[in-house]
């Protein structure tokens, strides 16, 4: 008895050595700065999500999501298309400096028999532009990125393995990332053969189809549905990283279209509002039930960021890693019913705002956000700051304390608006678009200034008019006022010739024509 009694250590001295060993985890858990991960949908609108007043479409988990974080009600994405808006987020610069400025792609031959083009990928940022991955990197996170990049081909300077991701799993280029059952996706620096049938998300039916018969359209399904794909290894990143600092980037491609879903997903929707088939015809493949297809999407990427939640929870890692759920720019054809099969009419998925993806009107560039934080970001609130894409590059450095290693960014670092802590208001939020017909955007408090076809069809005239709303009390952007406001409006044109760098690779002639006067 004797021998073993002496096996064990007096009470006091246990209770100290249980003090000190909580007291170290504490400070490992202090020292350790947050897990991020970051959510990027493809084409959701601003009312496509519970939280932002969506009705038909269910999204528990990013409501719950909110419900348990802060709602940004005033989030702008970088641009109003993918590649230009992914530019803005990635170096922390707006569309006046950043690099790339519009969606050229560099793919060239198509889309081949077997599912893939010969060159793939779009225009590449340069080896010298900094991005949020290699600024978390150098600060000693482990970087994944997983789903669309869009940013530079796999073999450019722009690949993402070459800017700051130790991991890269999804599609490289817009093109293949149009389906959602391709042949192959990139893992890492190299491509993995998926079993699906090669079949151009452009496709429409052929003259011996019967666009009436639901059979005729199974044609364009697979079965390997790259999102879950892409989803599954995001949860293997998290739960391989889970002992250091990691960012995840979750470019998810959902709901862009094409129109494809699993039959289970679309099962939970079917029969529950009249819903007439797309035979195709608009850009991209038919749809026998295209509303159903958009909601369970919806829904299924929604469960797929449920399990993120939980597995990050069942870590023990939640109180410690920031969730931010936001979108690229605004939904599909936001004005026009039916265009590729999308009705963000019906689905009300712009939210009241003007028009959708493309318009640098509120519709394409105000998009759902929200970040939870349990340990520091406060249950069930909201914040009317203006931010941005621009904005998480600063912010992030900030939350990795390596703001100092920040140079030559647009974005501001919004975390004391996270956290509940007064915010520096910005001086301006500014857009421009050098595609559909050239557009040029920018916010100053509660006022926005808008000027649209700036660049018309060839041998049109560019008749250069400057609209003004105040976009506090409308936020439809209905009223006009210019006329009433000419000292403002012209306040305000200055401060966007100002503003701006011309790009040799992104020319805008209008405006880089006023820039240079």
């Amino acid at each position: 008895m004797a021998t073993m009694v002496r096996r064990f250590l007096p009470l006091h001295l246990l209770v100290a050595l249980i003090a000190t060993s909580l007291f170290a985890l504490n400070a490992q858990s202090a020292e350790r700065p947050p897990n991020i991960v970051f959510i990027l949908a493809d084409d959701l609108g601003y009312g496509d999500v519970g939280a932002f007043g969506q009705l038909k479409i269910r999204t528990p988990n990013i409501d719950r999501l909110a419900a348990e974080g802060m709602m940004l009600t005033q989030h702008y994405a970088g641009n109003a298309v993918c590649a230009p808006s992914r530019s803005v987020l990635m170096t922390g610069q707006d569309p006046g400096h950043t690099y790339i400025r519009t969606n050229r792609g560099m793919a060239t031959g198509g889309i081949s028999v077997v599912g893939r083009p010969e060159i793939e990928g779009q225009f590449p940022i340069r080896d010298e532009d900094v991005t949020l991955a290699e600024v978390l990197h150098d600060a000693g996170y482990t970087t994944g990125g997983f789903g669309k990049w869009g940013l530079g081909g796999p073999d450019s300077t722009g690949a993402p393995l070459r800017q700051g991701f130790d991991r890269w799993f999804g599609y490289n280029g817009q093109a293949v990332a149009h389906n959602f059952y391709p042949t192959y996706l990139w893992d890492d620096d190299k491509t993995i053969s998926l079993d699906n049938p090669a079949f151009s998300a452009h496709d429409t039916f052929r003259d011996d189809e019967d666009p009436t018969d639901p059979a005729s359209y199974k044609r364009f399904q697979g079965n390997v549905y790259s999102a879950d794909l892409i989803s599954d290894e995001v949860l293997a990143f998290i739960r391989k990283s889970q002992d250091q600092p990691f960012f995840v980037y979750w470019a998810s491609t959902v709901p862009h279209v094409a129109l494809q879903v699993p039959d289970d997903s679309l099962a939970e929707y079917l029969g529950g509002w009249e819903d007439p088939p797309y035979p195709g015809g608009k850009g991209y493949i038919p749809h026998f039930k295209p509303r159903a297809a958009y909601a369970a999407m919806i829904t299924r990427m929604d469960r797929d960021v449920g399990r993120a939640m939980d597995l990050v929870e069942e870590l023990g890692l939640s109180d410690n890693t920031i969730f931010v759920f936001t979108s690229d720019n605004g939904p599909t054809h936001g004005t026009h019913e039916g265009l590729a099969g999308t009705d963000s009419i019906f689905f009300n998925s712009h939210g009241g705002l003007r028009e959708g993806k493309g318009s640098l009107y509120e519709g394409g560039m105000r998009v759902p956000t929200i970040v939870r934080w349990p340990a520091q970001v406060a249950p069930g609130t909201s914040s009317p700051v203006v931010s941005g894409f621009e904005d998480w590059l600063p912010t992030f450095a900030s939350v990795a304390d390596v703001s100092d290693t920040v140079h030559d960014v647009n974005g501001i670092d919004i975390l004391p608006t996270l956290v509940g802590k007064k915010q520096v208001a910005r001086d301006l939020l500014y857009r421009e678009f050098p595609s559909y017909r050239g557009q040029q955007t920018i916010r100053v408090g509660e006022w926005k200034a808008v000027r649209q076809n700036l660049m018309p069809p060839k041998g049109t005239e560019v008749v250069i008019k400057t609209e003004l709303y105040h976009v506090a009390t409308d936020i439809t952007e209905s009223h006009d006022v210019a006329a009433k406001h000419p000292e403002l409006v012209a306040h305000l044109e200055k401060l966007m010739r100002e503003h701006r760098t011309p790009s040799d690779e992104f020319p805008f002639p209008t405006l880089d024509l006023e820039s240079a006067k």
